[in-house]
C-alpha cells in the first residue's frame, strides 16, 4: 500500500486544555474523541445524523420492537483496540458480546468447521482435518495455504487478488466458493476475483495465526451504538444534526463552520474529506492526497431483517448460507437475532448480503421474498430436521450503499497525517493495514490522536502491551 498523507514526525500542538473538533461520530472519530478527551483536551464532535456510531449504529424500525442495525456486524477476539476502547468508557466486553470459539456452519448442514479449544495452532489444524462437506484433498489444500501464507510472512505480493492467491497455492473451485469465497466477502466486502490478497491475508494472520482466542467470533448481544459509541458521546459534547460545510486549516488551529479550534480530526468517507479539504490541500500543494481521497470506489453491504410469528431457534447464533443467484439467493450469512439477545420469546433474523450491489438495483419486493425463500429452503435440509420456518411478519431491507470501500490491490490509502500539524484524518479507509473493519476504524481514531499529540491515547498504549 502506497502511504500518501504528509510527514510522519510531525506534532500538532499539545492536545491537554485545548479545544478540539472531531468531525463524524463514527467509530473512527468517536476513538479519536475518547483519546483527545483523556489527554486533556475539550472535544466537541461533529455529527450530520442523529446516532453515534456511523455506519455501525442503531436504527428504529415501528414493526420490531428492539432497535435495529444499519447492518450486521460480527467482531473478532483479535480486535485489541476495539475492545480495551470498550472498556475505557466503561463498557464490558464480556457482557455485551456474545463470545464463541470459532465455528462456521451452513444452515443446510453441509458443511461444517468448528475449533476446538487448544492451543493455536492446533486448534485450526485439528478443525480443518475434521471439516464436514470437504474433501481429504480440500482439507490437504487448505492447510497448504496456510503454510504458504505462513512461509511468506503474512506478505502475499501487492498485486495479487485473493483469487490469484487461491489458485497459486491449488484451492479447488469447489473449496473457494465454499469457504474461501465467503469468508472474503465478509472481511473485505469485496468478491474474490478482485480483492487484495495482502489484505486478506492480513486478516487470516490476525484472527487464525494468534492466540485460540484470536480466532473466537465475537456477536454484539445489543445494538451497535449501545456497545460502546452511546457511552463514548456522553463524555464529550456531541452536536448532532450539524453538517459541516467550511474546514480552514492552518498551523496555528482550525476553523469549523466559522469556529476556531486548536486541533480537528476529520472521521468522515474521504469523498466528504475531498470536499472539504478541496481548496485547502491545492493551495498547499498536496495534490497527491487530494487524489487519494478521491480514488476511492464504494460497495454496499444489504441486511434484511426479519421478525417471525413465533421463536425459531438456529442451531448456531451466526450461519452461513448458500448462494445460488440465479435465483436471488444471494445471501451469505444468518443471525438468530433472538438469539443473541436472550430473547426467548421472539423470533428474529438477520440475513446479510456483502457486495450487494446486484440487490441495490433490484426490486426491493422481489430481493425480500428471494432471501426468505432461501433461508427456509436450505433450512429445511438441515440434518437434524428444524422445525419449518415459522411465518414473516416484518420484514426490513436495509442497504448500506457505501457501506466499505472497495479493497482491491494496490489501493492508495492517506496516511493519518495532512499538511498541517493541526488536523488529522481518521477512518477505516486510512492507511491501517486492514480492510474497511471496526477494528481498522478504531486504530484509525486512536492513532488520528496520536498525530496530534504523541502522548495522546497513552491508555490504549498501555492495553496493548
Amino acid at each position: 500500500m502506497e502511504n500518501v498523507g504528509g510527514r510522519r514526525t510531525r506534532t500538532g500542538p499539545p492536545v491537554g486544555a485545548v479545544k478540539a473538533a472531531v468531525i463524524g461520530a463514527g467509530w473512527a472519530g468517536l476513538a479519536a474523541s475518547v483519546a483527545l478527551r483523556e489527554a486533556g483536551a475539550k472535544v466537541t464532535v461533529f455529527e450530520a445524523g442523529h446516532t453515534p456510531g456511523g455506519r455501525a449504529r442503531r436504527v428504529f424500525h415501528g414493526d420490531f420492537d428492539a432497535p435495529l442495525d444499519n447492518g450486521q456486524h460480527l467482531l473478532s477476539g483479535a480486535y485489541k483496540q476495539t475492545l480495551a476502547l470498550m472498556r475505557r468508557v466503561g463498557r464490558n466486553p464480556d457482557a455485551l458480546l456474545m463470545r464463541r470459539p470459532l465455528r462456521l456452519a451452513t444452515l443446510d448442514g453441509h458443511f461444517r468447521l468448528s475449533a476446538p479449544r487448544l492451543p493455536a495452532p492446533l486448534h485450526m489444524a485439528i478443525a480443518i482435518l475434521r471439516a464436514r462437506g470437504l474433501s481429504w484433498a480440500d482439507r490437504f489444500a487448505t492447510l497448504r495455504l496456510m503454510r504458504g501464507l505462513k512461509t511468506m510472512s503474512w506478505i502475499p505480493p501487492r498485486d495479487w487478488t485473493v483469487q490469484h492467491l487461491l489458485h497459486y497455492h491449488a484451492q479447488s473451485d469447489a473449496l473457494i466458493r465454499q469457504v474461501w469465497e465467503p469468508l472474503c466477502l465478509a472481511a473485505l466486502n469485496t468478491p474474490a476475483a478482485t480483492a487484495s490478497a495482502a489484505l486478506f491475508a492480513r486478516v487470516l494472520r490476525d484472527s487464525l495465526a494468534g492466540t485460540r482466542e484470536d480466532s473466537d467470533l465475537l456477536l454484539p448481544c445489543t445494538d451497535l451504538s449501545a456497545l460502546w459509541p452511546d457511552a463514548a458521546a456522553r463524555q464529550v459534547t456531541m452536536r448532532y444534526g450539524s453538517t459541516v460545510r467550511q474546514l480552514d486549516p492552518s498551523d496555528d488551529g482550525i476553523v469549523v463552520n466559522q469556529e476556531r479550534f486548536d486541533a480537528a480530526v476529520l472521521a468522515v468517507p474521504p469523498a466528504f474529506a475531498a470536499r472539504l479539504l478541496d481548496a485547502p490541500l491545492r493551495q498547499a500543494g498536496a495534490t497527491g492526497l487530494l487524489n487519494a481521497l478521491k480514488a476511492f470506489t464504494y460497495l454496499p453491504i444489504a441486511t434484511l431483517n426479519l421478525r417471525l410469528a413465533e421463536p425459531w431457534r438456529l442451531p448456531e447464533p451466526m450461519m452461513m448460507l448458500r448462494e445460488e443467484a440465479a435465483r436471488g439467493h444471494v445471501g451469505q450469512w444468518l443471525f438468530d437475532r433472538a438469539q443473541l439477545a436472550g430473547d426467548t420469546k421472539a423470533g428474529e433474523l438477520a440475513v446479510v448480503a456483502s457486495a450487494a450491489t446486484s440487490i441495490a438495483e433490484r426490486n426491493r419486493h422481489q430481493v425480500i421474498e428471494a432471501l426468505i425463500d432461501q433461508v427456509a429452503e436450505q433450512a429445511a435440509r438441515h440434518p437434524a430436521r428444524l422445525p419449518a420456518m415459522p411465518e414473516v411478519t416484518a420484514s426490513e431491507l436495509l442497504i448500506e450503499k457505501r457501506a466499505t470501500f472497495a479493497a482491491v490491490p494496490g489501493l492508495t490509502r492517506p496516511l493519518n497525517s495532512t499538511p498541517w500539524s493541526t488536523l488529522a484524518l481518521a477512518g477505516d479507509w486510512t492507511d491501517t493495514g486492514y480492510p474497511g473493519v471496526l477494528e481498522g476504524a478504531v486504530q484509525s481514531g486512536l492513532q488520528a490522536a496520536r498525530v496530534l499529540n504523541p502522548r495522546a491515547d497513552l491508555a490504549a498504549d498501555l492495553a496493548a502491551d
